[in-house]
């Protein structure tokens, strides 16, 4: 077959995906393998080869990330049951006051907590942002918004062990040390500098506090509570049908008033036995450090792994301790442990329940993303891409970012386009002597690019800070679509060191 047919067909491939989750409202798991059978037929590998492919594939990406997705998907959930979040924002608020906390917010959040939910840290961290807004000033609405959506977003795909990160080092055969590593070198600089930028333009007249602050909301007494929050936030998301920027949201299609429109069911709902349930009058508070203590421990583990390789320092126990399915396993035991003495071992064990149940939707579309990868290595994609990149470091990296731009822009996912991205480029990595983990970097970049109204982040961003749509259009779209375009320079920055 012609290169150009090859890759005429894999573009079409990969416009019929999008069609089949935008329009169609096909769950995109399904839409990933559907698109992955049928570019392996119309490619010629054949019936039996192209079954065999995609299941290979699936398998493939399990064996490496599946354990390290629901380890860190676990531990979030225990984490979210003891109050991290809030305990850790007031802590943030009282040693860098009203000034430094925009930044210090958006870095812990960006870095120390993505093994918690995206729509469970939101919700948790959103009323303290609310009450730390008015200390700022007059812009502290759009400066905290700004930090969140920021930090939010980032995490996923470019920190260790937010599930998309993880999808994406597993797919491309990064080591999860070095993901960590390299994620961090990117996520700090591209979140302090996107925030600096944001709050320099907000300053200066982008942010019109009339217009874009919803006047009405921040006066209501139901927003003085997380419950009150989530109930008011969930039904606004609901209403404008907003789909969730991670892997794990559920998707029904409602019908009312002769239209139909798209309810998200947040994962917060799937959170009964939440913080601030009946239960937690009762329990005994930890401290802030003790809470942490483990999931530190595991990601110190994991990143001594990949320094200890740089430096071909290998001990046997000591890299035993630092593979990440390891490290994070005994962070999650060392997280429950603590759980269990403090807020009940019931409680716990709901927790770990409800963990289990978003892990299994995150574990799927991670797979369908590898039964996908494994058929575009297999149709010969990679070598055609191959032959026209190997003279550049940077093109391919401008590639994959872009792709993964124009498919968040369409399907409103940053996961399921930074997944597809990388997956599409994943073979040619090899034959062109790029580190693949700037693959990773660029194709989490471009998935960040234009957050906007079908993505749930944004309606529940308006609705618990007070925004309108005008508003949120500019702390989020705007500000994590700068963090995009910031975040890939500092990637192509780092492909000139390594």
């Amino acid at each position: 077959m012609e290169d150009w047919q090859i890759l005429g067909i894999t573009g079409a491939v990969i416009i019929g995906i999008v069609v089949m989750i935008l329009r169609l409202r096909i769950n995109p798991a399904l839409s990933l393998v559907i698109g992955a059978m049928v570019l392996g037929l119309l490619t010629g590998l054949g019936t039996a080869e192209t079954t065999k492919t995609a299941m290979t594939g699936f398998g493939d990406i399990m064996t490496k990330v599946g354990l390290l997705i629901a380890w860190g998907v676990l531990m979030g959930a225990i984490l979210n049951e003891m109050g991290a979040i809030a305990k850790l924002v007031d802590k943030l608020l009282h040693v860098f006051g009203p000034k430094g906390v925009p930044y210090a917010l958006g870095l812990t959040i960006g870095t120390l907590l993505q093994s918690i939910f995206l729509d469970v840290l939101l919700v948790m961290s959103a009323p303290l942002a609310r009450r730390i807004a008015p200390k700022l000033g007059k812009f502290g609405t759009a400066k905290m918004a700004t930090a969140m959506a920021v930090s939010l977003e980032c995490g996923i795909v470019l920190m260790v062990p937010g599930v998309a990160a993880v999808a994406l080092a597993g797919l491309l055969q990064v080591p999860l040390g070095e993901m960590l590593v390299f994620g961090l070198l990117v996520i700090i600089p591209t979140i302090l500098v996107s925030i600096f930028l944001m709050s320099f333009f907000i300053e200066r007249g982008l942010w019109k506090t009339e217009t874009d602050e919803e006047q009405a909301i921040a006066e209501s007494p139901e927003l003085e509570d997380v419950d009150g929050m989530l109930v008011h936030a969930v039904a606004h998301g609901q209403e404008h049908g907003g789909s969730s920027d991670e892997m794990g949201s559920e998707h029904a299609v409602v019908h009312g008033g002769g239209a139909e429109r798209t309810a998200t069911s947040s994962r917060v709902g799937l959170l009964p036995h939440d913080v601030r349930g009946p239960e937690a009058g009762t329990s005994r508070e930890p401290g802030l450090l003790l809470m942490f203590a483990p999931m530190l421990v595991s990601l110190v583990l994991i990143a001594s792994g990949a320094f200890m390789k740089m430096a071909g320092y290998s001990p046997d126990a000591a890299v035993f301790l630092s593979t990440p399915v390891v490290a994070l396993l005994i962070g999650l035991l060392g997280t429950s442990v603590v759980a269990r003495m403090t807020i009940g071992t019931k409680r716990v064990e709901a927790a770990v329940v409800n963990g289990f149940k978003e892990s299994g939707q995150i574990l799927i579309l991670t797979g369908a993303g590898g039964s996908l990868a494994a058929m575009v290595a297999t149709s010969g994609m990679g070598e055609i891409l191959g032959k026209y990149f190997s003279a550049s470091t940077v093109a391919p990296l401008l590639v994959v970012w872009g792709i993964a731009a124009v498919l968040h822009i369409a399907v409103g996912s940053v996961s399921i386009s930074a997944i597809t991205a990388a997956g599409l480029l994943a073979p040619i990595a090899p034959a062109l002597g790029i580190n693949p983990v700037l693959l990773a970097l660029a194709a989490g970049a471009g998935s960040l690019f234009v957050v906007h109204v079908t993505s749930n982040t944004f309606w529940l961003l308006q609705s618990m800070l007070g925004q309108t749509t005008r508003g949120t259009l500019k702390s989020c779209t705007l500000g994590v679509s700068l963090a995009s375009v910031v975040a890939l320079g500092f990637t192509l920055v780092l492909s000139i060191f390594i």
